[in-house]
């Protein structure tokens, strides 16, 4: 796929970042079919559930595992995320056999996509996707640094 197609996929999951629930971190991933369809999209909804696992890529993933056809396998599938996946959604990924990960904002604290740690290159693994990181990296970013910005709560000390 070119730059242009990837850049497609993040808009999309921008889209879906912009619906996540009042509270929650705004990343949205979208699963798309090797034939370009839409298979499942999801926000973070951690705050929402009070589930430590519902970030937007599990349950992107889980919801395209249910609608896949092959069970839990997504081969041939692309996961579109607007920040850098962390172990668990890195290896999630990994397991559901995902072709390809595109990606937007970098996260160099938690990413286990290239940034901090590399889970899903590791030549150890019977299953490696593809990688595309930083596509419409300044986008995705912005729309994180503006949550912050309105959610953080002021320093006591400053």
């Amino acid at each position: 796929m070119t730059l242009r197609d990837d850049e497609k996929l993040i808009r999309v999951a921008l889209e879906v970042a912009s619906a996540a629930p009042a509270g929650d971190v705004p990343v949205g991933a979208v699963v798309f079919a090797a034939d370009g369809t839409e298979l499942a999209r999801a926000a973070n909804s951690r705050e929402a559930t009070g589930d430590p696992t519902a970030h937007a890529e599990i349950l992107a993933l889980r919801a395209a595992a249910r609608v896949h056809g092959d069970g839990w396998r997504l081969e041939g599938a692309t996961l579109a995320v607007t920040l850098e996946p962390c172990t668990m959604c890195a290896g999630a990924s990994v397991l559901a056999r995902v072709e390809r990960i595109v990606f937007g904002a970098w996260e160099p604290k938690t990413g286990a996509v290239g940034s901090l740690w590399d889970v899903v290159r590791d030549r150890r693994l019977t299953h490696r996707p593809q990688v595309r990181g930083g596509v419409l990296a300044d986008e995705c970013a912005g729309v994180l640094e503006e949550f912050f910005r309105t959610h953080r709560t002021p320093d006591a000390t400053s």
